[in-house]
């Protein structure tokens, strides 16, 4: 599976953002689409995630009630809301996937979209 982000850039505090994430290679039939971010010196963090046959998404603490994972079977696309953006969601943040739930690890990654919030 090869991944494309989009959707990064610059908002100011209380903004809103959306990422896109276009998928291509393979079906995604029973896969597991994520957003995962990586903030400068700290370790990457899993964002939200949503299982591609049936919707179900989960999210962060951090970022619960203030974002909407979804995807769009017919354009292979995952897609992350944001809103009310704060400065402590400014990072990089990549799309990921893995061929189920209950695999362990994501093993397909795509590269970073920037994502800057002013206060």
């Amino acid at each position: 599976v090869q991944l494309q982000a989009s959707g990064g850039g610059l908002v100011q505090a209380g903004g809103s953002l959306r990422l896109s994430c276009a998928a291509s290679g393979r079906t995604l039939t029973n896969y597991v689409m994520a957003w995962f971010r990586q903030a400068p010196g700290k370790e990457r963090e899993f964002v939200a995630a949503i299982s591609w046959n049936w919707g179900t998404a989960v999210y962060a603490d951090s970022v619960k009630g203030r974002s909407t994972i979804s995807r769009d079977n017919a354009k292979s696309a995952v897609y992350l809301q944001v809103i009310n953006l704060k400065p402590e969601d400014t990072a990089a943040y990549y799309c990921a996937a893995k061929s189920s739930w209950s695999t362990v690890n994501y093993d397909h990654w795509g590269q970073g979209t920037q994502v800057t919030v002013s206060s």
